[in-house]
């Protein structure tokens, strides 16, 4: 619909003759000055331009006739003039009223690009009222609904060979459409499924000329229903995900999408390959940058391979939960909102909780040990979790979903690593056997290699790793932390003796772990912990835990944390509690890193950093 404008401006009519006005295509007078001998102050004109042509629609701003000096007036003859002025006020906002209608009945004609009336197969084609789309029951709303009914829906993935020759109705977007004399091809999308719809002029197909033109001004990314015979076409079909097509017999606009998008689905879809050679042989090539596929990302998130990288994710959550259930693990859910940090340091979300000081959860560490406390003896959670990161890196986020686990620890420390070596080992498997289509997809966008690992995950020390970066000229101070380059480099070296690209690294100096962290018994310095590395990347971090009251205290002091904010937690303690310990990992890191993908903010939904908060 043509964007309007109106200006407004006041005029004094100061000549006491009429003149013409248009009022809605219609001539119309404009008033005298003086009506019935009484003296109007002005004239209110309002022109409203809209992309056909300009129409001025004169109003009048009634006031209570001023008096003229000298002239007297009764109040009979002031009580019929206020009667005629009324009238004139009724009549004016008729003309406005009319004039308003013709403007939206010609406005509606255009928008649903209603061509001919005598259109023998207008039935067949058209854009669907909003009566029709609101859940009303009545088979006979509108020619969509009457089109539909007793029908059922196919998906766009389910049009095979093995159904042709039968009519279908499909929903989906129109991602692309080229037009030949009497002609209309018509990609359709459905999530990460496409197929071809082909709309034929004929009396046979019952496909109108009207309804040709109708289609050709359907913008991209509008969504259509469609009804039509599923058929084999003599050619294989290029660019579409179905290899049958669909001869279009109706077709109707549920919703139409803006003629001019922000981005475009098809330019957020190209790879890097793509690009690099349409500039190779001197074509133009949209690249869509990060920021401005974050900015929409509600399109963005309609690509073949964002539409996988989500489908990935809810699968390998799956995985994940099917794993711990059979060895009978419990989900829990946890609170978000904490009294003091769960984790110790800066890197938490302060705030304001019913008039007392909170945070926000940086993990479900606390209660998930409170619940082991418990007697539940084997736990886990799949949930939000909050760090105040100052980071702009390529792997940290400020809000990302949680894989948490924790459990009793008969005799060692190891049995969680055990269980974090059959647990992965099982996820990467089933994503590589189950989730070819995503996998594909995601390749298609994003080239990567699979990720390399072993039936038995590889396990190093701290120590043994460091020796390695040491072999290789790489100086670690032995009880601190590996930076983001040491980490890559042992990966890389990893990868070159072990062939593995998953292993684990146990056994962490106890300075850089969290204060619930146990120490290991022969060497203080040194913690029964350990962190999971993937290409090079730590995905994982866990350890056996401290179940004594007064060394976690200790700790809790040691690391600048006020021991009454976790009370409830160390006390938790006192009343008898199993060895215990587990682990946690991002989900979006792991999904990136198995993918190979560059940036994390692909593999989150919305993603959350510290300059982002919305979308």
């Amino acid at each position: 619909m043509a964007e309007e404008r109106e200006e407004q401006t006041d005029c004094k009519v100061e000549t006491p003759k009429t003149t013409a006005g248009e009022i809605g295509g219609r001539t119309a007078p404009v008033w005298e000055e003086r009506i019935g001998g009484l003296p109007l102050a002005r004239l209110n004109v309002i022109t409203t331009v809209t992309n056909n042509s300009q129409t001025r629609l004169h109003t009048l701003e009634h006031q209570i006739p001023p008096e003229v000096p000298g002239e007297k007036i009764s109040k009979k003859a002031a009580k019929k003039e206020a009667v005629k002025l009324e009238k004139l006020r009724r009549r004016q906002e008729q003309e406005k009223l009319r004039s308003r209608q013709e403007q939206e009945e010609a406005t509606r004609k255009t928008a649903s690009m209603s061509l001919e009336e005598d259109d023998e197969f207008s039935s067949n084609y058209g854009d669907v009222t909003l009566n029709e789309l609101q859940s009303t029951k009545d088979p006979k709303a509108g020619i969509w609904r009457e089109a539909v009914e007793g029908k059922k829906w196919t998906e766009v993935s389910k049009l095979v060979e093995e159904i042709a020759g039968s009519e279908v109705l499909i929903r989906g977007r129109v991602h692309t459409y080229r037009v030949q004399p009497s002609i209309v091809f018509v990609i359709l999308r459905q999530s990460g499924s496409t197929v071809q719809c082909v709309a034929k002029q004929s009396e046979e197909t019952n496909v109108s000329v009207n309804m040709i033109k109708y289609l050709e001004k359907l913008s991209c990314e509008s969504i259509v229903d469609v009804i039509g015979a599923v058929v084999l076409p003599k050619d294989p079909v290029k660019g579409t995900t179905q290899q049958v097509e669909i001869q279009v017999r109706k077709l109707y606009c549920v919703n139409k999408a803006l003629t001019r998008l922000p981005v475009s689905v098809e330019d957020a879809a190209r790879s890097e390959v793509d690009i690099k050679k349409y500039l190779e042989t001197g074509r133009r090539a949209v690249r869509v940058n990060q920021d401005t596929r974050l900015n929409h990302r509600v399109i963005d998130l309609r690509t073949p391979a964002n539409q996988a990288i989500v489908a990935l994710k809810s699968k390998l959550v799956n995985f994940f939960s099917e794993n711990l259930l059979s060895k009978d693990f419990v989900n829990i859910f946890t609170p978000k909102l904490l009294a003091g940090s769960s984790e110790g340091g800066s890197a938490v979300f302060r705030l304001e909780y019913q008039g007392q000081p909170a945070c926000l959860a940086q993990s479900p560490q606390l209660h998930k040990q409170m619940a082991i406390c418990g007697d539940l003896r084997r736990v886990f959670e799949i949930g939000p979790v909050f760090r105040a990161e100052k980071s702009f890196s390529h792997r940290h986020l400020c809000e990302f979903v949680g894989l948490d686990v924790e459990m009793e620890i008969d005799k060692h420390y190891s049995e969680i690593m055990d269980l974090v070596d059959e647990l992965f080992v099982f996820i990467f498997t089933s994503l590589n056997n189950k989730c070819k289509k995503e996998l594909e997809a995601i390749g298609k966008q994003y080239p990567f290699q699979p990720l390399k690992f072993l039936e038995k995950t590889l396990r190093l020390t701290f120590e043994e790793g460091v020796q390695m970066l040491k072999e290789a000229g790489v100086e670690i101070d032995p009880l601190g932390d590996l930076n983001t380059e040491s980490e890559r480099k042992l990966g890389q070296l990893v990868l070159e003796k072990y062939n593995t690209e998953f292993y684990i690294l146990h056994r962490f100096p106890t300075a850089v772990r969290p204060f619930y962290t146990m120490t290991c018994v022969d060497n203080p310095l040194y913690s029964n912990s350990f962190d999971v590395f993937i290409r090079g990347e730590e995905i994982i971090s866990g350890a056996q835990r401290i179940h004594t009251p007064e060394l976690l205290e200790q700790r809790a002091r040691e690391h600048g944390i006020d021991v009454k904010t976790i009370s409830t937690y160390i006390d938790s303690f006192r009343y008898g509690a199993p060895p215990h310990g587990g682990f946690g990992a991002g989900l979006e890191r792991v999904v990136m890193l198995f993918c190979g993908l560059n940036n994390i903010r692909k593999t989150s939904l919305f993603p959350r950093d510290p300059q982002r908060l919305a979308p």
